[in-house]
């Protein structure tokens, strides 16, 4: 008779009992990692609702796009640029263009002054800026704008000033930098001497012209320098076009030096030096200075930030648990 073989009590998994025991742990574990993470979902969204109640709790603490007063007087209209001119910035062209339709339809708007404290940015949001300016001036002929320059008005700052009928900064103030830049790193060397190799698939034999990780090909440098000579062009054809006879132009004036106020004086850039309180008082002859800056509404600004990062909270914790391996059965 054919003896069984016989079981090793000390061999893993040798007891059947054994294998069923390790899959029902296996499994409560997965099962608990996946409770994990589902409360983890639940509690991030509980927070993010209750954020939400906050604010709308809040709301009549927020911001308002200005006036900051209802001004029953006359007075000079004041616009602050500060900060780098873009889209997503408080100096975009949406709020300052709102702002200056709103003070001069204000019937005690005396003036408007640009007060600009920025280094540039955008040249599609000077440009569209300096456009509305030159359309709203002839539209209110009235009321005159002035640009006062702070610290600084470079670049896109000094393209908005331009459209301004005077311009004044304070003497020690960065005046001008008319100029186009592009810059970038180039790691195609670094990558070689790593061994890395470089990945990259086009339709277009141009299409990834600007990858630092690409080397530039001697056309493609002269396409893109061709790119910024047209828009420095447009720039000074706009400056020129704002400043008309008043601009001394030497080899220096468009080459993006920045002088300071008491130069750019000199060389017809502005029309005087002093402060918007200056301007008000002695240019305009009103006292009275009225903020009608638009100003980015903090409630929606919290709210696009706290949705943002809840919103990728939640999607990273519902990936994680999809991903979640499903215990097999163990036979």
């Amino acid at each position: 008779m054919e003896q069984m073989p016989s079981q090793d009590p000390q061999k893993p998994g040798s007891n059947p009992r054994e294998w069923q025991l390790l899959e029902k742990v296996v499994l409560e574990a997965f099962t608990e990692q996946r409770r994990a993470r589902r409360w983890s979902i639940f509690f991030k969204l509980l927070t993010f609702a209750y954020l939400i109640l906050l604010l709308l709790l809040l709301g009549p603490l927020r911001g308002t796009d200005g006036p900051a007063e209802i001004s029953t007087a006359d007075h000079v209209a004041v616009i602050y640029v500060n900060g780098v001119i873009a889209d997503d910035e408080e100096a975009s062209a949406d709020n300052l263009i709102k702002a200056l339709r709103k003070a001069l339809k204000h019937k005690h708007t005396r003036a408007v002054v640009f007060d600009i404290n920025s280094p540039g940015g955008s040249p599609v949001q000077s440009g569209y800026i300096y456009d509305e300016i030159r359309r709203l001036r002839a539209e209110y002929g009235s009321i005159p704008i002035y640009a006062v320059i702070r610290d600084i008005g470079a670049s896109g700052a000094y393209y908005i000033a331009s459209a301004a009928d005077d311009i004044y900064a304070d003497k020690a103030s960065l005046v001008g930098s008319i100029g186009v830049i592009s810059g970038s790193f180039g790691f195609v060397g670094a990558m070689e001497k790593m061994g890395i190799e470089r990945r990259l698939f086009t339709a277009g034999e141009n299409k990834a012209f600007l990858d630092p990780f690409s080397p530039m090909a001697e056309n493609q440098k002269t396409f893109w320098e061709s790119v910024l000579a047209v828009t420095h062009r447009q720039f000074i054809d706009q400056v020129r076009q704002g400043r008309g006879e008043r601009l001394k132009e030497t080899p220096d004036t468009f080459s993006g030096y920045i002088w300071t106020g008491e130069q750019a004086l000199a060389s017809g850039l502005i029309d005087g030096l002093g402060s918007t309180d200056f301007v008000a008082r002695e240019v305009v002859g009103v006292d009275k200075v009225v903020d009608f800056t638009t100003y980015p509404d903090p409630f929606e600004k919290l709210l696009k930030q706290v949705g943002a990062s809840a919103g990728e909270g939640a999607a990273k914790a519902l990936y994680q648990s999809a991903l979640t391996p499903m215990a097999v059965p163990v036979q």
